[in-house]
């Protein structure tokens, strides 16, 4: 299987993965007003899972090195599986409880708040568990990359001339998603050898098996987690099965399409975080929130015509983003 050798290579890929978790909801926008979301959403997770099955039968499988896809997923234990499939349960109901508290209290308290919290604290218990990078520069740089994410959301909630006060229920949802958003990479990262790709433990896995094993998850859980949603909704009226399948076909390629690219920011990750290790993987990762600021500032001219108080405000969240990756990816320098 392919196998990062250095440290170079894995922040190579754990900025892959950080363009990648920033840039599918780019696909969610596309067909914004076409399609809901809670439909769009059934595509975002089968792309993920495909994605993770021609990754783990091309790259999982070819080369001297590892153990193949089948091979590996044939000798895993129960518990390592498990663990894999948890986490996948756990990153579902994080993501949609983010896009809940999202819907009642606005991005500029549910971001701030949520990814804030998965950020510090995921990076907190990666470390514990494996301890790799120097501790001062990590946290100084997960500290900067936090600070990053509230004065995006400061501007984007000055830009929207938003006083509205975030309810108590926004809050609340916005602080549990990031709680369980901090914790699901931890139970992939234990399904793993981290500490030898090439000749890994017995009963644990590989990233490509744990991947698919996480996918998996996810898909599963969906069938309770969205369809609550789909007769619950957020907002707009319930939707149904029926209206999944009557959908355009090109609709759901874009779904798909926006999952197939989150899955490839999580395969790299797990594959550097042999290398990196979990806490630096996953630092940078969750610095996709900025690479999602950088195409709304960009492309989608989310700022455009803001007062130069929101321009000042964009400006110190790109320093702090900048210097705080800086320090993420020096803490792991060997």
């Amino acid at each position: 299987m392919f196998i990062i050798e250095n440290y170079t290579l894995a922040i190579i890929f754990c900025t892959i993965t950080m363009i990648c978790w920033g840039s599918w909801a780019n696909t969610q926008k596309l067909v914004t007003g076409k399609w809901r979301f809670e439909l769009f959403y059934w595509d975002y997770v089968i792309g993920i899972l495909l994605f993770s099955l021609v990754a783990a039968f091309t790259l999982g499988s070819t080369g001297e090195n590892g153990r193949s896809f089948l091979a590996d997923i044939k000798q895993a234990s129960g518990e390592n599986i498990r663990s894999a499939l948890i986490g996948g349960v756990v990153f579902n109901l994080a993501n949609i409880l983010l896009t809940a508290a999202i819907a009642i209290a606005g991005m500029a308290v549910a971001f701030p708040v949520g990814i804030g919290i998965a950020l510090v604290l995921g990076v907190l218990i990666n470390y514990i568990s494996v301890q790799k990078g120097e501790p001062a520069m990590l946290f100084g740089g997960v500290v900067l990359v936090a600070v990053a994410i509230v004065l995006n959301a400061v501007a984007f909630k000055r830009s929207r001339g938003n006083s509205q006060k975030a309810s108590a229920k926004g809050i609340l949802l916005s602080v549990l998603a990031g709680i369980l958003m901090s914790c699901f990479y931890r139970f992939i990262a234990a399904a793993m050898d981290l500490n030898n790709f090439v000749n890994p433990e017995p009963l644990k896995m590989t990233p490509y098996s744990a991947s698919v094993v996480f996918a998996t998850g996810i898909l599963i859980s969906n069938f309770l987690f969205n369809t609550i949603l789909m007769h619950k909704p957020i907002e707009g009226p319930p939707v149904s099965y029926r209206d999944y399948f009557s959908g355009k076909f090109s609709l759901h390629t874009v779904g798909i399409l926006g999952g197939a690219i989150w899955g490839t920011g999580n395969l790299f990750n797990l594959i550097a975080a042999g290398k990196a290790g979990p806490a630096v993987s996953y630092g940078l990762g969750q610095g996709a929130t900025l690479v999602a600021a950088i195409w709304g500032v960009l492309v989608w001219k989310e700022f455009k015509g803001s007062q130069k108080k929101v321009t000042g405000l964009l400006a110190g969240m790109f320093a702090c983003f900048v210097i705080g990756l800086a320090l993420i990816i020096l803490s792991g320098s060997p």
